[in-house]
């Protein structure tokens, strides 16, 4: 009896990887856990550390010198690791998850020096976007989703839309979802730490997408009553723009308390959600930027807070209305400060929704996500792909 063949090397390449923070970045390090586990010899190429110290992983981290930021000085750079390791990366699978190494591995389509064993690709939902509205980008995007053996979206509202702007993806597209990370521990809440007030507490990066404006708006239509127990808590700051000082002048004529948290890791945080009573995201849509999935909705969840956000893009493959939160049409005030109030003023309600949701947050994990990714990649792996400049030839 033949033995299966051992799983193919993989390699992830991204630019978006600790000590950055925010979902995708928590989406490649669990995603490379989880491939780890599934018996693959996992390196995860990623931007040098910031951080003083570097963290340890299951996995091995090549660090590439570049600085992360996705520009097209980074692009070139990482497509010059990938040619300059190209017979590493022959042997095994190249795993790209992100749009920076995507449009990386674009430049190189066209010439036969790369032809990785096995080519993955997920894509989370702004990037589709940005990609089909530039000419350029769309055509080399989709030959490089022709060349791909396997794709992947961490929501169906994702798969829709790239199916819509890349038909070429709809037979290799698989799903994805994201989980609540490995180390999110769910000790018991400590609910009323701060006495009588209901704590409504936002996290993300401070920018127009995300709505802490519309948060607060809806808050101070809100009767004084109601109030008076309450603060909101806000987590995160802005990379860039003006948005973080508008929300500030914004708070410091608000009726009810706001207060600053800036950007925290990840132990600060989970004691910021055992300590808080409701969770508010309001993502919008902003230019070509949706929200594809939105994991913060399930660490959320899994803290045992009720949701309030809006219903756009894949919040609702992550929030269950009536279950898990409450979702409100985007641009609704009225609606959503209807969904604040009752969750301020209906503590069992709250407790329910709560309840609903650590159940419903443990129901994916990440070695489901990576199974889905690589299951049959390593079948028939002697037959080597053809080259990504073979894909454009006529049949």
């Amino acid at each position: 009896m033949n033995a299966s063949p051992a799983p193919l090397p993989l390699t992830v390449i991204t630019h978006e990887f600790f000590p950055m923070m925010g979902g995708i970045a928590t989406f490649v390090e669990e995603m490379a856990t989880a491939l780890h586990k599934l018996g693959h010899r996992t390196e995860v190429w990623a931007p040098q550390a910031s951080a003083p110290v570097e963290r340890r992983f299951p996995f091995a981290v090549r660090r590439v010198p570049l600085k992360g930021t996705q520009d097209l000085s980074c692009q070139l750079r990482m497509a010059r690791e990938m040619v300059a390791y190209r017979q590493q990366l022959r042997r095994g699978i190249v795993y790209l998850p992100e749009p920076g190494p995507l449009l990386a591995m674009t430049y190189l389509q066209f010439f036969r020096v790369l032809k990785p064993a096995r080519l993955v690709l997920t894509f989370h939902g702004s990037e589709v976007q940005s990609f089909a509205a530039r000419p350029a980008a769309r055509m080399l995007v989709g030959q490089l989703i022709r060349a791909a053996d396997r794709i992947s979206t961490p929501s169906q509202f994702t798969r829709r839309l790239l199916v819509r702007h890349f038909p070429a993806a709809a037979e290799k597209t698989v799903l994805t979802p994201g989980a609540v990370r490995a180390h999110f521990r769910s000790d018991q809440p400590v609910r009323g730490a701060n006495g009588r007030k209901v704590v409504i507490v936002t996290v993300g990066r401070l920018h127009p997408r995300k709505g802490q404006l519309h948060i607060l708006e809806a808050l101070n239509t809100l009767p004084d009553s109601v109030l008076r127990d309450v603060e909101y808590w806000v987590i995160g700051r802005s990379v860039r723009g003006n948005y973080e000082a508008r929300l500030r002048r914004r708070a410091a004529d608000s009726r009810v308390p706001v207060i600053f948290h800036g950007n925290i890791d990840h132990d600060d945080l989970e004691l910021i959600y055992r300590r808080s009573d409701i969770f508010a995201l309001t993502s919008v849509n902003h230019g070509h930027s949706v929200e594809g999935f939105g994991l913060v909705y399930l660490e959320a969840s899994a803290s045992g807070l009720p949701v309030v956000g809006h219903d756009v893009g894949g919040v609702s493959e992550a929030v269950l209305h009536g279950q898990t939160g409450l979702l409100v049409p985007p641009e609704d005030r009225q609606a959503l400060a209807a969904a604040l109030e009752k969750l301020i003023s209906n503590a069992p309600l709250r407790r329910q929704l709560g309840e609903n949701g650590v159940r419903w947050a443990r129901q994916h994990t990440w070695q489901d996500s990576a199974r889905t990714l690589v299951e049959g990649l390593d079948s028939d792996a002697r037959r080597p792909s053809p080259t990504l400049a073979e894909t454009l030839q006529p049949a």
